[in-house]
């Protein structure tokens, strides 16, 4: 099940995995409204009568510190890439708890762990995530749930084109590049397969070196 507040690019996605031969969806959601993940959560369910991952993925970026940041956006940062993880666990662990089975992965960043100057509601969330994650391992994996996070460094996708500090955070990369998008997803691949039953609580880090320096 494809969701994705964007409905064009969401069908699109849809779409393609339907012409390599795959199944999928396409439903529209706000992950900062519980309706929205109710509905969604109904709809999947009903179409495939289970769930058996969830990648908590939506996510925006502001650049600002804390004395100019405003509170709304604050507020925005934290609703989509907090609140929207947090709505989605609460959605789709009861799911789980039925089937006594399930993998959550929620996409953190290498900026949930450090920090760089200027992205004071950025880091908030996203470390917010790693340890909403660690959460939710421990308090659910006596029923067979497991909850990692994904921790990427700076990945090509729209979200991370134009900022200033692009260059600096590349310099700082021992692989002196951005990953892109097929780079990350094996990992996210990996936590939801059985190949990774005995992973949970933790912080999987795919950042080029950032972190090692």
């Amino acid at each position: 099940m494809c969701a994705d507040l964007q409905v064009d690019p969401g069908k699109a996605v849809a779409e393609e995995i339907r012409g390599n031969g795959g199944m999928a969806r396409f439903h529209a959601c706000d992950v900062t409204s519980l309706d929205s993940w109710t509905a969604l959560v109904q709809a999947t369910v009903q179409e495939w009568e289970r769930i058996d991952v969830l990648v908590n993925n939506a996510g925006i970026i502001r650049i600002e510190d804390f004395v100019d940041e405003t509170v709304e956006g604050w507020d925005r940062v934290v609703a989509v890439d907090q609140l929207g993880v947090f709505l989605g666990m609460k959605t789709v662990i009861p799911v789980m708890l039925e089937q006594r089975s399930g993998s959550i992965i929620n996409i953190s960043s290498n900026q949930g762990i450090a920090a760089l100057p200027g992205y004071a509601a950025y880091h908030a969330a996203k470390g917010a995530v790693v340890m909403m994650s660690k959460s939710g391992a421990v308090t659910y994996g006596p029923f067979g749930i497991r909850v990692n996070s994904v921790c990427p460094g700076m990945v090509e996708t729209p979200m991370s084109e134009g900022h200033e500090a692009n260059q600096p955070i590349i310099e700082a990369t021992p692989l002196r590049r951005a990953a892109t998008p097929a780079e990350i997803s094996p990992g996210v691949l990996f936590l939801a397969s059985d190949e990774s039953r005995f992973v949970t609580g933790t912080e999987l880090i795919m950042d080029g070196g950032y972190l090692a320096v």
